[in-house]
C-alpha cells in the first residue's frame, strides 16, 4: 500500500535567498533509482530503513529518524528496505544554500545526518508543508523559516552525537582553547604542536571548520572584542587595543577601519547605549 501526497510551488521572485517549492510525505515501499533533481532536497526517513546511494559516498545504510540531502543535477538512489519506509521530503533552492555549503550545515561528502529527536523535525516539516497549502507571501516567508530551521536542528543533532575522535583531540575543543586565548600573544606552531599536530594541519582543520585560517580567526576574534568593549565601557582606544592583544593603537585603529570601514570612535558613537 503507498500513499501519497505532494504540493509544488513556484518560487516567488522576492525569495531568492531561501525558497521551498516542493513538499510532500508518504509510506512507500519503492526505490528512487539513478534520478536528478534540478533543485537541492531533504528526505526525512521517520521509520524504517534502507540506503542512499550517490556518485560522492558510494551505498550507505540508514536507519530512521534520519535525514539526508540530495544535490542538484547530482544522480542518487535510495529507497526502504523490504518492509518500506515513511518519509517526507522537501524541495529548495536560493542563494543561502551557498552560506550553508560553507558552512557545512549541508554537505555532499556527510549528507545522511541521523536524528535522535524526530518530534521537533517532524513539527518543522508539517509547518513549512501547511504553509505551501496556504500559498500566500507571507506563508512562503514562513516555510523558508521552517527549512531554514530544519537545517540548522539537523546539525545540531548531529553535532551532539558525533562520535569522538580516538586519537587527538576534538576540533571544537581546540578552537575553544584558542577562542580563550585569542587575545594573548601566540605562536601558532606552539599551539599546534600542544594538541599533537603540525601547523599545516591545525591551519587545514581551522579553515576547514571556520573558514577562517588560524590568523585571521585570531584577528576577527579580537575585532569582535574590540567591537564590544567600544559599546559597553568608557575605556580609550589605546587601552581597548591593549585589551584584545593590540599594543601599537594607530595600527588598531588603522586595522579597524580596514575591516570595519569606520574607525573606533565612530563605531562607539554609533552603537554606544548611554
Amino acid at each position: 500500500m503507498k500513499t501519497t501526497e505532494a504540493i509544488y510551488r513556484s518560487p516567488l521572485a522576492a525569495m531568492g535567498g531561501l525558497a521551498v517549492i516542493g513538499s510532500g510525505k508518504q509510506h512507500v515501499a519503492h526505490w528512487v533509482k539513478a534520478r536528478k533533481l534540478p533543485s537541492y532536497a531533504a528526505v526525512l526517513v521517520e521509520h524504517g530503513s534502507g540506503f542512499l546511494e550517490t556518485d560522492v559516498v558510494g551505498r550507505k545504510s540508514i536507519k530512521g529518524p534520519a535525514l539526508f540531502w540530495l544535490f542538484p543535477n547530482r544522480q542518487h538512489s535510495y529507497g526502504p528496505d523490504v518492509d518500506g519506509w515513511s518519509e517526507r521530503w522537501v524541495l529548495f533552492e536560493g542563494s543561502l544554500l551557498r552560506d550553508f555549503l560553507r558552512l557545512r550545515l549541508i554537505s555532499e561528502q556527510n549528507p545522511i545526518m541521523p536524528l535522535r529527536s524526530l518530534d521537533r523535525v517532524q513539527r518543522l516539516f508539517n509547518t513549512l508543508h501547511a504553509d505551501l497549502i496556504e500559498d500566500t507571501p507571507l506563508a512562503s516567508a514562513s516555510a523558508a523559516s521552517a527549512l531554514h530551521q530544519v537545517v540548522i536542528l539537523a546539525a545540531q543533532q548531529v553535532g551532539r552525537i558525533r562520535p569522538v575522535p580516538t586519537v587527538g583531540a576534538d576540533i571544537a575543543e581546540i578552537i575553544e582553547a584558542f577562542r580563550k586565548r585569542a587575545m594573548q600573544p601566540l605562536d601558532m606552531a606552539a599551539f599546534a604542536a600542544e594538541h599533537g599536530m603540525s601547523p599545516a594541519t591545525f591551519r587545514r582543520k581551522v579553515l576547514a571548520e571556520i573558514g577562517l585560517p588560524p590568523k585571521g580567526f585570531q584577528l576577527r576574534l579580537r575585532l569582535d572584542h574590540a567591537k564590544e568593549l567600544l559599546a559597553t565601557t568608557d575605556d580609550k582606544v589605546e587601552i581597548v587595543a591593549s585589551k584584545v592583544g593590540i599594543d601599537d593603537a594607530f595600527y588598531f585603529s588603522r586595522l579597524f577601519h580596514e575591516r570595519e570601514n569606520c574607525t573606533p570612535r565612530e563605531f562607539r558613537d554609533r552603537y554606544r547605549r548611554s
